[in-house]
């Protein structure tokens, strides 16, 4: 099937569009899902050379062996070119210079099913810092199987991206379908360019017109849609979020696990929090998901009471032996959800790092109890990390923009760091 666009509508996209760079610093042990033979080079082929250049190891799921391609076409041996398409694999990841573990699922070609494809996914995932996958809105019902499965079978700690194959030669990037809010684009170097032309070359059953047939699969126009300089990752986040116990396991021990109390990232954002505070005392705080305490006393300074609370009993435990001394503090064991977490009348609430973790929906939820309890004119302040954690379904700006439109606030406050993004916003 010819494509219907240029080559060009798709790269200029990416360079526009696709507004986030791709940050390979947590992708410790990549696994890349393909339905097919080829699918790891036409939509991952800059990312795998550039795990393994940053000192990472990258997998291969291989969920067919692309057997089905061409099926107009009754003579070919289909055990055959399963074989060619298996050895093809292994030379064009030769040409990308990515040693990788191949693994083969055996599954038929043009017949992938999401339910058959989780349970065997889901034991390849496990421990895996990131993955990619072809995207689930892939014109392809085999990418799409393999784009949907990927979500439901990876743990929510590893980071998640689909890329986009046939979508690049067949959908407008102006689709409302394309997920531009959550793409993000990887710039290939010329040495990439050229590694990636390679190794498309090697896959050349693909791009040859076999005997008895009148195309291949991959024409030279088609192919021109892979040559570009950017590749397109959509993140595929963890739908339900990140689970309570998920927190509970990191705390457990007495551990801290993101040195809350000793890295200077962690002290710089509470002291510019504070400092951006528009008042100088406040009567009644609530400080949902407090974690070990450590802001919950810079915010005890300011107030009269502070109501501290986390859903986690290790949590709860910890900021209750470190601030158990401060007058006006109280610590609770409760969910956000809780009337407990968030008091009627309270003229200020504090969320640092913790509502991008939330669904959309209970994100909605969340602003809806916290625009009921604050006074007016009361203050909600938010900052967050501005990469966006593997567990999050959404990222900083993203739940940030959220609070900025509802038209129950007024923003007084917004301050864009390198590492963090803060608001404080009023109660009308």
């Amino acid at each position: 099937m010819e494509p219907v666009q240029t080559p060009d509508v798709w790269e200029d996209a990416a360079a526009t569009l696709a507004r986030r760079g791709l940050d390979l610093s947590s992708f410790g042990r990549l696994v890349v899902v393909c339905a097919h033979p080829d699918d790891e080079t036409l939509g991952a082929a800059g990312l795998m050379r550039g795990v393994v250049a940053a000192g990472g190891t990258v997998e291969i799921v291989l969920a067919s062996d692309g057997e089905a391609a061409l099926p107009e076409v009754g003579s070919i041996d289909r055990a055959g070119l399963a074989r060619t398409r298996r050895a093809e694999l292994d030379a064009a990841l030769a040409e990308l210079g990515v040693p990788a573990t191949v693994h083969r699922l055996g599954l038929p070609d043009s017949a992938l099913r999401e339910d058959q494809l989780v349970g065997p996914l889901a034991g390849l995932l496990a421990g895996a810092d990131a993955w990619a996958s072809p995207w689930r809105g892939d014109p392809h019902p085999d990418h799409a199987a393999v784009g949907r499965a990927c979500p439901a079978a990876a743990p929510v700690t590893a980071h998640g991206f689909g890329f986009p194959i046939w979508a690049r030669t067949r959908i407008a990037p102006t689709d409302p379908g394309v997920p531009w809010d959550r793409a993000h684009r990887l710039a290939l170097s010329a040495d990439d360019r050229d590694a990636k032309r390679r190794a498309i070359a090697a896959h050349a059953s693909q791009s040859a017109v076999p005997p008895g047939g009148a195309r291949a699969v991959l024409s030279a126009a088609t192919l021109a849609h892979f040559h570009g300089g950017h590749e397109v990752y959509f993140r595929e986040p963890p739908p339900a979020g990140a689970p309570p116990e998920l927190f509970a396991g990191l705390y457990r021990d007495g551990a801290d696990p993101w040195a809350v109390r000793t890295s200077f990232y962690e002290r710089r954002k509470r002291d510019v929090l504070l400092a951006c505070l528009p008042r100088e005392r406040y009567a009644l705080a609530a400080e949902p998901a407090c974690g070990l305490g450590e802001l919950t006393r810079g915010l005890a300074a300011r107030c009269d009471r502070v109501v501290a609370s986390d859903v986690v009993d290790e949590a709860v435990a910890a900021t209750t032996d470190a601030l158990g001394g401060i007058t006006g503090v109280e610590v609770v064991a409760a969910d956000v959800d809780d009337d407990r977490a968030v008091p009627g009348g309270v003229d200020l609430v504090v969320l640092a790092e913790f509502l991008y973790y939330l669904p959309a929906a209970r994100v909605g939820a969340v602003l809806d109890r916290i625009a009921d309890a604050l006074v007016p004119g009361g203050d909600l302040v938010l900052v967050h990390w501005r990469q966006w954690p593997a567990e999050a379904p959404a990222d900083a700006a993203t739940v940030h923009a959220r609070v900025v439109a509802d038209d129950r606030f007024d923003t007084l406050v917004e301050h864009t760091d390198e590492q963090f993004l803060l608001h404080v916003v009023r109660r009308r």
